[in-house]
């Protein structure tokens, strides 16, 4: 094994502080998640708001995030450092968790959602520029493949978590929602305690106006195409709430539609790091061609199935593409950006694929309450179908800009 040590050990390699970020990543996500797994019930269920309010509010609410995450990738780049931005984002979600359980109407719960996606938004681009500075170029998809498996671990750990407590108390959502709050303030901790930042590299400065027209166009055309793609993937992947109500409308019991969510991120956590350190070693195109196919094939499945057992596949094969797709693209926009506007980079990535999840929630939730379900996942299986047609066109444009 010398030279061509295998990709597969390269584990041992990956910083302390990408290993910190990703526990970071599981202990929020547990904390999140097993709000989110509820969320959608509650709001529909107890609440009685509409489908479409549900896909406006999911919508808004990722969408928000998108939004300041450019802000705050910007401000990471010109300030040079990025932990104490993605401190006060985790931060931020950590004192929103404490509302949900308090809430007494949905304007609180959709303020609620608004702030902790606010917090998201402030981490978000900084901590994945961080990864990047962190992460030695020929381990880059190792890393945030890594980061992304541990974040999912604690969407597996979320759902589960709240369907044994559901269970346990006779669905009592507000207690489920206060013991969610404890994994959120231990995920601020570990930021605060455990997370070191790199010096930065001789010759890299931080840029004085990060959202220059003269800044922006030196991302360069590589990176736009890979924006681009993105993009009109994210259309075809609207929210996971309409995952748990497909699950809901074919007879699933309350408490058990939680379980979906934890199909989708056991397949997603044992998928992306696999997938990250695959693309390390035979390139990132051919891994998200495949996971467009997966999801072509999810949205068919979830149309098309009749029972809790096909319902149980199309989630499945959802987590897959996911795992195949999600961290290659992260680790794109890093192989593509220059290192002094990597957090910019970062930022107007989940910006521009922000607005495409606010587009394809509410135009899911939309087609759901007109036409049913079938309807909501076929136009999901006709985007993904678009962007893989497409798919070949900018793997070649990407080959010319970037040569």
């Amino acid at each position: 094994m010398s030279e061509r040590k295998t990709s597969f050990l390269r584990w041992r390699e990956i910083p302390p502080g990408v290993w910190a970020l990703g526990l970071v990543s599981l202990l929020m996500d547990l904390s999140s998640e097993m709000i989110h797994a509820l969320l959608p019930l509650y709001l529909v269920t107890v609440l009685g708001v509409s489908m479409l309010t549900v896909g406006i509010i999911e919508g808004i609410a990722e969408a928000t995030a998108s939004i300041v995450k450019i802000f705050s990738g910007a401000l990471s780049d010109r300030l040079g450092r990025r932990k104490l931005l993605v401190a006060i984002g985790y931060g931020l979600a950590a004192v929103s968790k404490p509302v949900f359980p308090l809430a007494p109407t949905v304007g609180w719960l959709v303020a609620a959602r608004f702030v902790d996606r606010i917090g998201k938004g402030i981490r978000g681009a900084p901590r994945d520029a961080l990864i990047a500075d962190l992460s030695p170029a020929q381990i880059r998809g190792t890393s945030f493949g890594l980061r992304q498996s541990l974040d999912t671990v604690g969407a597996f750990l979320g759902p589960l978590t709240a369907i044994a407590l559901m269970l346990l108390f006779a669905n009592d959502f507000t207690l489920v929602f206060w013991i969610a709050v404890v994994p959120a303030f231990l995920a601020f901790a570990v930021v605060v305690f455990l997370v070191r930042e790199p010096d930065r590299p001789a010759g890299v400065t931080p840029v004085r106006t990060p959202l220059s027209r003269a800044a922006l166009k030196r991302l360069g055309r590589a990176f736009w195409i890979v924006v681009a793609l993105a993009t009109v993937f994210t259309l075809a992947r609207f929210s996971e709430a309409f995952l748990l109500l497909r699950a809901q409308s074919v007879g699933l019991t309350l408490a058990l539609v939680p379980g979906m969510l934890v199909l989708m991120s056991l397949a997603y956590a044992i998928s992306a790091w696999p997938a990250g350190v695959l693309s390390d070693r035979i390139g990132r195109f051919g891994l998200l061609a495949a996971g467009l196919a997966v999801l072509i094939a999810a949205d068919l499945v979830l149309a098309f199935g009749t029972g809790i057992a096909m319902v149980a596949l199309g989630v499945v094969l959802w987590g897959l593409h996911l795992g195949l797709t999600q961290g290659l693209l992260a680790a794109l926009v890093a192989d593509t950006a220059p290192a002094e506007l990597r957090g910019t980079a970062f930022g107007a990535f989940n910006l521009v694929t922000g607005l495409a999840m606010l587009a394809a929630s509410v135009i899911a939730g939309a087609l759901w309450d007109m036409v049913g379900p079938q309807g909501t996942f076929l136009a999901g299986a006709v985007f993904a179908a678009t962007a893989l047609i497409g798919f070949p066109l900018a793997r070649r444009s990407m080959r010319a800009a970037a040569a």
